[in-house]
């Protein structure tokens, strides 16, 4: 897991073949302006989802993961707070392929949790369990899909 300032997401274009398409499109996007759903970039290797997050307690919150995308995650409309706990410590997840997605019962905490600013951007790969968008009111966010 990495968070840190979109001013600094140049700095990670190395990360994945994969990642300079998402770099590009996020620095030369207007996010807020984005329509919801799915936003094309690079076919199945690059998307954007655009959402709009409902409120949301720790306790609501359900951890997940991917196994095939990374997630390059940028709150839109405000501050949100995630969920992090390492898939090592996790249980073994009911993984949906077709999703690309495992989620856990909500009972499952996570171990930490952390603020992300409108300012900020926070990338998941396969090995962090995560939980977003917890926030106690709605939150317009962008998660772009990076594949490995």
């Amino acid at each position: 897991m990495i968070l840190d300032s979109l001013k600094n997401l140049g700095s990670y274009e190395a990360l994945s073949p994969n990642f300079a398409k998402a770099i590009e499109f996020i620095l030369k996007s207007d996010l807020s302006a984005l329509p919801l759903g799915r936003n094309e970039i690079c076919g199945d290797l690059v998307y954007a989802n655009v959402m709009e997050a409902k409120p949301k307690s720790k306790e609501e919150a359900r951890l997940e993961i991917h196994r095939k995308y990374i997630d390059i995650q940028i709150p839109i409309s405000g501050n949100e707070l995630m969920g992090y706990t390492p898939l090592a410590e996790l249980p073994a997840p009911d993984y949906v392929e077709s999703d690309d997605a495992a989620l856990y019962p909500a009972g499952i905490a996570a171990r930490d949790y952390f603020n992300v600013k409108n300012d900020q951007f926070v990338i998941f790969f396969p090995q962090d369990g995560h939980a977003p968008a917890i926030t106690p009111v709605a939150l317009k966010k962008v998660v772009v899909k990076v594949a490995l």
